[in-house]
C-alpha cells in the first residue's frame, strides 16, 4: 500500500475528510517548491499534488496556465519535478501525486517514469489527459512499480467510463465537480453531488472532488459528501500573489475539516 492509501484508511479511522493541496512544481522557481509543499502541509494539507508544468495544457485554467509558463521558464521539467519530489521526501513523507499530461509522460517513457517516480518518492501518478479506454499498458508499468493510478471521472462521463475509471484507479478517483477547466468559482455546481453517488456505487475506492472549489464554505459543502477535496486554483493564484501566506491560506481553507 502506498502512502496515499495508509492517508485514506487513516481519515477513514479519524472520520474526517481529507485535505489535498494542488501546487505547480517550479513556480516560481524549482527550490522554492518544497518550501512551499511544507507550508502547504502545515496548513494542514494531507496530500500533494506536484503539477508538471506543460506547454499545452488542456484542463487548466488561466492561473494554473500562467503558473505553468513561469516554471517552464525558470527551468522544470519532468526530471526536475522527480528532484523537487526527492528533495521534499528528505523532511517529509505527505503523500505526492504527479499530476501532469500524457505527452510528458511519453516523452520522458512510462517505464522511465515509473522507476525514476518510485525512486523520488511519488506515491501515485494522474494523466490528465489519459483516454481510460487506452491506458492499460501506462496502468500496468506503474502498478508494477507500486505506483498508484488515479483517473478523472466528470459528470459527462458515462455509466461505461466510469466503471472503467473504477478498475483502473487506485489510490482514489478524482471527480471533477464540473465541465470545463480549472479555476476558482463562486458556487459548487449542481452536477457535483450526482457525480459523488454514481461514482459510490461503482467502486470502494475513496473519492476526492476538485476543480472550481476555492473557499472555506465550498470546502465545507463537499466534505459532506467527499472524502476528500482538492483545492487547486486559489492556492496557485496564493503562491503568485503572496507565497509567505501559503501556510495560513491552506490553514483557513482545511479549518472546516479540523472542527
Amino acid at each position: 500500500m502506498t502512502r496515499i492509501g495508509h492517508l485514506f484508511e487513516t481519515l477513514k479511522r479519524e472520520n474526517r475528510c481529507g485535505m489535498i493541496a494542488y501546487l505547480t512544481a517550479g513556480d516560481p522557481t524549482p527550490d522554492a517548491t518544497p518550501g512551499l509543499v511544507a507550508a502547504l502541509e502545515r496548513g494542514g494539507a494531507d496530500l500533494i499534488e506536484l503539477g508538471v508544468p506543460f506547454s499545452d495544457p488542456i484542463a487548466d485554467g488561466p492561473v494554473i496556465q500562467l503558473a505553468g509558463d513561469r516554471a517552464i521558464r525558470a527551468g522544470t521539467t519532468v526530471a526536475k519535478v522527480l528532484a523537487i519530489a526527492a528533495k521534499i521526501r528528505e523532511t517529509s513523507q505527505i503523500p505526492l501525486l504527479l499530476f501532469t499530461y500524457l505527452n510528458p509522460a511519453l516523452r520522458y517513457g512510462f517505464g522511465r517514469l515509473a522507476k525514476d517516480a518510485k525512486a523520488a518518492g511519488i506515491d501515485g501518478c494522474l494523466l490528465t489527459d489519459v483516454s481510460v479506454e487506452e491506458a492499460g499498458d501506462y496502468v500496468t508499468v506503474m502498478r508494477e512499480a507500486g505506483i498508484d493510478t488515479v483517473f478523472l471521472a466528470a459528470p459527462t462521463s458515462t455509466d461505461h467510463r466510469l466503471k472503467l475509471v473504477a478498475e483502473y484507479s487506485s489510490g482514489f478517483v478524482y471527480l471533477v465537480s464540473r465541465t470545463g477547466i480549472t479555476g476558482e468559482q463562486q458556487s459548487l455546481s449542481d452536477t457535483a453531488l450526482p457525480l459523488i453517488e454514481r461514482m459510490r456505487a461503482l467502486t470502494h475506492l475513496p473519492l476526492a472532488m476538485g476543480f472550481g472549489i476555492s473557499t472555506p464554505p465550498q470546502v465545507a459543502a463537499i466534505a459532506k459528501h467527499a472524502d476528500a477535496v482538492v483545492v487547486g486554483s486559489a492556492i496557485v493564484r496564493q503562491i503568485e500573489k503572496d507565497p509567505a501566506g501559503v501556510e495560513g491560506f491552506m490553514r483557513e481553507l482545511a479549518g472546516p475539516l479540523r472542527k
